[in-house]
């Protein structure tokens, strides 16, 4: 079988730089991933500019060509009026030239100048940022080198290229430069007539930066509100995840180091979240850590209790032993000695047992198994052994019995109940197993003939080392462990095994084995 790459390795090696972020830095990241993209949307303004001046191009163009087509054959009167008329009109400067590429006329020197190139000196800081922020845009964008607009100090047709190729090749010709203030300045220069007179028009296309820059400034306040949004938003969530599973980690860590055993793992019942679940996890998990460890220190202390009982009686017999000379006497300290030898093995082996059946049946694999046959075969076994001491053993079934578990560990089970059912049974007596199907559980009710049970006692009778027997009963012979060994077993089948009284009300005892039908 192919081994998975755990999560947190797969995540690691595409994103390294996740393994040592708080989730702080990682949530601010996640929300300012699409703020960022946001923001690089600034440079995509570029395409909508070279689209705005690619319009204003055709437009240049049929301007020029129009423009030249009336002045063509009109008097030299009638095309300074046009001059004057069209460049007030249409925001533009236009100028004539003749045949030999001499200027006579401008529409600035016949009229007021209809538009005014932008001084950078005397304008305003926003001004002197937006012109910053072109730059530095272009730059990033990589855009096209635009040469700047400056007026020749000759007055020739050759000091504007646009016009000696438009002289040459009789065809409109288009030039962009930037003004001072990094505005668009197009030119278009045409042929008038076939005299071999030409035109130059000049436009200074502010409306396209301020159209820019207008759109540029409208995602710049969007995106710096977004970030401050994004930012309160993000910190807030860090911390409501990211405080508590601090104050739980702390709160662990103090449960770990054992140092305050007062300490109360937080359970957040009004969060009905993730975080809330797992704080209720955490804080369960540390009850029944606790209780683990309580239960492992009073299981230690009653270990050496009931070991030192017998080691005691051990010793005060073997110390007694030189000095009694009567055999009889002898004997009778030698007895005693084997049976605390004898107890003592027992209670070993029985606190060996207890401490590794949950070990033991965490790892198990369940198998379906007919619980009424196991028990006849306990009950057969125990016969052959002579165990059941004179009590009569009946069986009554009703419906299918069979069950999910470790056939050797319910057989456990079974052992002990039967055992402290013959225990508490008077000689002669008659034990009852009945065995039924209850819905979904197994019931197996195994009911004495003894005293019973008070029900101020019927837990107290699955604590380990309880020692309540029968008067009869030589003491030692049991280590009290049976029944506490019994439930957790049956606890371990997602089972219970609790005390009732019998069904028909007479004198006894019901030792009562659930298990979950297969």
């Amino acid at each position: 079988m192919v081994e998975q790459e755990p999560h947190e390795r797969r995540v690691g090696r595409w994103f390294p730089f996740t393994s040592n972020a708080s989730l702080t830095s990682r949530i601010l990241a996640v929300n300012l991933i699409p703020l960022l993209l946001l923001a690089g949307s600034l440079f995509f303004l570029d395409s909508y500019r070279r689209q705005l001046l690619d319009e204003r191009f055709k437009l240049a163009r049929i301007e020029a060509q129009i423009t030249a087509e009336a002045l063509a054959g009109a008097t030299r009167e009638r095309q300074e009026a046009l001059l004057i008329q069209i460049g007030k009109e249409q925001h533009m400067r236009l100028r004539m030239y003749d045949a030999e590429g001499n200027l006579w006329a401008d529409s600035f020197e016949l009229a007021k100048p209809s538009f005014q190139l932008g001084d950078p000196v005397s304008a305003p800081f926003p001004q002197d940022f937006a012109r910053a922020l072109d730059t530095t845009v272009d730059f990033l964008v990589g855009a096209r080198s635009v040469p700047p607009y400056v007026e020749p100090t000759e007055q020739g047709a050759d000091a504007w290229p646009e016009l000696v190729r438009a002289r040459e090749q009789g065809l409109t010709q288009i030039e962009l430069r930037l003004a001072p203030d990094r505005t668009p300045v197009i030119t278009a220069a045409a042929p008038v007539g076939l005299n071999g007179a030409s035109l130059l028009t000049t436009r200074n296309a502010s409306d396209i930066t301020a159209a820019v820059r207008d759109a540029r400034t409208s995602l710049l306040i969007l995106f710096a509100v977004s970030l401050v949004i994004s930012i309160v938003l993000s910190l807030f969530l860090a911390r409501t995840i990211i405080d508590p599973l601090r104050r739980l980690a702390r709160d662990a860590v103090r449960v770990r180091l054992g140092r305050e055993r007062e300490v109360e793992v937080p359970r957040m019942q009004r969060r009905g979240d993730e975080i809330g679940v797992l704080a209720r996890a955490v804080s369960d998990m540390t009850i029944a850590l606790r209780q683990r460890i309580d239960g492992v220190e009073a299981f230690a202390a009653d270990v050496a209790h009931e070991i030192k009982n017998p080691l005691a009686s051990l010793r005060s017999a073997i110390e007694s032993l030189p000095k009694v000379k009567d055999p009889a006497l002898r004997d009778q300290l030698h007895e005693i000695a084997a049976h605390d030898v004898r107890r003592i093995d027992r209670l070993v082996t029985e606190i060996a047992e207890a401490s590794r059946i949950d070990a033991e049946l965490s790892r198990a694999t369940f198998e379906p198994l007919d619980l009424a046959a196991l028990i006849r075969n306990v009950v057969k076994a125990r016969e052959d052994r002579g165990l059941n001491v004179s009590r009569k053993v009946e069986i009554r079934q009703s419906g299918p019995a069979l069950v999910s578990g470790v056939p050797i560990r319910l057989e456990r089970v079974i052992d002990n109940l039967l055992d402290n059912a013959v225990s508490f049974s008077p000689p002669g007596g008659t034990i009852h197993v009945d065995l039924q199907r209850d819905g979904d559980t197994v019931r197996a009710a195994i009911c004495d003939e003894g005293p019973g049970i008070p029900e101020t006692s019927r837990e107290k009778v699955f604590a380990r080392f309880h020692t309540a027997r029968p008067e009869n009963e030589s003491f030692g012979d049991h280590s009290g462990l049976g029944l506490a060994i019994a439930r957790t077993i049956a606890e371990a089948h997602d089972g219970a095994l609790y005390v009732t009284d019998r069904p028909d009300a007479e004198t006894g005892a019901c030792l009562v084995l659930d298990l979950p039908a297969a």
